[in-house]
């Protein structure tokens, strides 16, 4: 209705400022008469062929004339955002890609790409679900493949889980250990949501259908990084990313060891919404990290 009214006041003229709309010239007329039933107050003054602006016409089109310079000013930087490179990307990831894969991962890209800045928030598997599907992140990378059809998801990363021992536990010069010994020993275990527990539960629920209340469990950690540090001072072993203990097996104060009849694979998913409306940031992040490889791996 604005529109009309700006554009009958620019082409002077009833048909032709319908036709600059592609408009009928009926349809023009009633949305000036809807713009003057909504105000309450002519703002034009129809003569045979010419028409005037009433008073409250011409307040009327000055702001509308403002509001249509908005409309195009808006359209302009939307479109100049999206053809950008530069913006924010909210990610959330579980605690293995947020603390050992996506640090090294983003300084590359960073380097590369420095107007694009990522912020990472790290929890659980499943929270980092719900955090997607909120939109409360835009892009989440967890350790299991979720079970929602809202979201898309693409297998990115293989992790390993091994059992880590202090490098002075009578079991760290062996290269293998069954499960039955380990229910003997002192357990520290992630918390419930963490794709790593849920890995090692599918593991003992292959083994006899055991479960984590069979295991020794003296502590429940809400981060690899606590569970490292528990079994390094001696808590009890654990179960864990071979990504969370590189450095400490390297430096020779862990060791890792398999578990006999019991291989704990499985791949960090790439997870974002399927009506989420990729910008050029997001898509330059994405195109980058599915190419992106871990040391070691």
């Amino acid at each position: 209705q604005l529109e009309a009214l700006v554009r009958l006041v620019e082409e002077r003229s009833f048909s032709r400022a319908a036709k600059r709309m592609f408009l009928s010239q009926p349809s023009l007329t009633k949305h000036i008469r809807n713009l003057e039933d909504a105000l309450g107050a002519k703002v034009v003054n129809r003569a045979s062929r010419d028409f005037t602006l009433t008073p409250e016409g011409r307040v009327i089109f000055d702001y509308a004339r403002r509001i249509l310079k908005l409309r195009e000013e808006a359209a302009d930087r939307v479109m100049r955002v999206r053809a950008s490179e530069a913006g924010d990307i909210r990610v959330a990831a579980s605690t293995i890609p947020a603390t050992y894969i996506l640090p090294p991962a983003i300084a590359e890209f960073r380097r590369r790409h420095p107007a694009i800045r990522t912020a990472v928030r790290a929890a659980d598997s499943s929270e980092v679900i719900e955090m997607v599907l909120e939109n409360g992140a835009e892009i989440g990378f967890i350790g299991k493949k979720p079970a929602s059809a809202k979201l898309a998801d693409e297998p990115l990363w293989r992790d390993r889980m091994v059992l880590a021992v202090p490098a002075a536990h009578p079991w760290a010069k062996r290269r293998s250990v069954r499960l039955r010994e380990i229910r003997e020993e002192p357990f520290v275990i992630r918390e419930k949501g963490s794709a790593t527990r849920e890995a090692f539960e599918c593991c003992l629920a292959g083994e006899g259908g055991a479960d984590p209340p069979g295991l020794h469990v003296v502590a429940e950690m809400g981060s690899s990084e606590a569970v490292k540090e528990a079994v390094i001072a001696g808590v009890g072993i654990s179960v864990i990313s071979v990504h969370a203990i590189r450095r400490e097996l390297k430096a020779g104060v862990l060791a890792a060891l398999s578990i006999e009849g019991c291989p704990i694979e499985r791949s960090f998913h790439l997870i974002y919404r399927r009506q989420f409306d990729l910008m050029t940031h997001h898509k330059i992040f994405l195109d980058y990290i599915r190419t992106y490889r871990p040391p070691g791996l």
